[in-house]
């Protein structure tokens, strides 16, 4: 009796919190054809920001740079916070793509691959340095993000 007991309890708590989850919601992202906003938050190693923020900006700026070219990308901003947070909350560098639409956002650049020869002819010293950037790399997220502004 008390193993049903535990699995209705272990129930109820899933079926609230699946039921939390959707009363709370989030907010529907951009419709269809509309730029699609991803922030990308990088938190290093202590003492390695600088060290990362070089390898980001010789390896993967130019990257983005170039798809922005082709219009995949609208806008690209790279941030980093004027003061310190919490170990557990800090972040080093914030990057933040606009995309043309959630499609692209979400599938593969074919052209990639080609960009990265193209601007990189170098690979050995270019996927060492990518290597390195991401060693050097404890933490990493990809939030997008919803413009939930009211309209005038």
């Amino acid at each position: 009796m008390r193993k049903i007991l535990i699995a209705l309890f272990a129930l109820a708590t899933l079926f609230g919190a699946a039921a939390a989850t959707r009363a709370q919601g989030a907010p529907v992202q951009s419709a269809a054809g509309q730029p699609y906003t991803v922030e990308y938050y990088y938190k290093v190693q202590w003492g390695h920001q600088q060290e990362f923020l070089d390898l980001f900006l010789k390896n993967h700026y130019p990257l983005l740079k170039k798809i922005q070219t082709t219009g995949r990308i609208v806008s690209v901003k790279i941030e980093s916070p004027a003061y310190h947070t919490t170990e557990d909350g800090r972040w080093d560098y914030r990057v933040t793509i606009v995309y043309k639409d959630s499609t692209v956002a979400t599938t593969t650049n074919p052209d990639e691959e080609k960009f990265i020869h193209q601007i990189w002819p170098d690979q050995a010293t270019y996927i060492k340095e990518e290597q390195r950037r991401f060693e050097i790399l404890l933490a990493h997220q990809d939030l997008p993000i919803t413009d939930i502004t009211p309209a005038k």
